[in-house]
């Protein structure tokens, strides 16, 4: 593993839910890459295994651990094992996310994915806040929300999933003020990305286009040039400003900033966005 240490993530141990792929996984190689231990926690045990397995062939330290973030009791005993085994936990990200968009008239065949966006997108956060409170109030920490643009208004086709993203910038903004000078906060806000796991989650793929308000059109041309191969080459570009739609590696690198800094100091909430978007809220 080629080291690029840092003097605030070496050794730290940090938590990471939803890290079998997609962000999660990428945050876990980024931050060993720094030196500090990712935990993967994942509902898919053998995915969050072989991300930690892969760090360790590279040179880290790392533990996966099945989790899912709906169970209370095993959150917090997933905690107390890192506690365990590491003798601290620093932080923890809660990265867990399923986004079921659909329009309210969908309801007979949204329901249920809406009812398990809450419980993994705003309950799974709470459960990840009540397991390492205690801890960090004691020694330090820094907890991580990942919210969304869609919790900054409310937008056709993301009623539920967008009240989920809005819950859990509130609850941060509470933690933050309740945790002063004990726990720091940061909530990070990523646009629209490509390349995730989120997408599989979308009941309706109508319900993606309000976001985007009176650019409709310009998103709907930018996504049939994406399907067609002719996206222009500036709109793929991170390093000009028509870039059109993040990569993962965008927030990652985003994620991986906030948590790299001084204990005693706080980036508190951050929106990520492709200067060239579409998206209007």
């Amino acid at each position: 593993m080629d080291l690029h240490k840092s003097r605030h993530l070496d050794g730290k141990v940090i938590v990471i839910t939803g890290a079998a792929a997609g962000f999660g996984a990428l945050i876990a190689t980024r931050v060993a890459a720094r030196g500090a231990i990712p935990v993967a926690l994942d509902v898919d045990a053998a995915g969050a295994g072989k991300v930690a397995a892969a760090i360790e062939a590279d040179g880290g330290r790392a533990l996966g651990i099945g989790l899912d973030v709906r169970d209370r009791l095993a959150f917090a005993a997933a905690a107390a094992q890192v506690i365990s085994t590491f003798g601290r936990l620093d932080v923890l990200v809660n990265n867990a996310g399923v986004m079921p968009l659909a329009f309210l008239a969908d309801h007979a065949r949204a329901a249920e994915a809406w009812d398990r966006a809450i419980d993994i997108n705003l309950k799974g956060v709470l459960h990840g806040v009540y397991a390492v409170y205690d801890h960090m109030s004691e020694h330090g920490g820094h907890i991580v929300n990942i919210s969304s643009i869609y919790g900054n208004s409310g937008v056709a086709g993301a009623a539920v999933y967008g009240a989920t993203k809005a819950a859990v910038a509130t609850l941060s903004n509470a933690l933050r003020v309740e945790s002063q000078g004990k726990i720091k906060v940061t909530l990070v806000r990523p646009s629209g990305v490509l390349g995730t796991n989120l997408s599989g989650t979308i009941i309706d793929g109508a319900a993606a286009a309000p976001l985007a308000a009176h650019r409709i059109a310009s998103w709907q041309e930018h996504i049939t040039e994406l399907r067609e191969g002719r996206l222009p080459t500036a709109a793929r570009d991170p390093e000009q400003t028509p870039y059109w739609t993040l990569a993962p590696n965008d927030v990652v690198d985003a994620v991986v900033h906030v948590i790299d800094q001084p204990l005693g100091v706080a980036i508190t909430d951050l929106t990520v966005r492709a200067t060239g978007e579409d998206y209007v809220y």
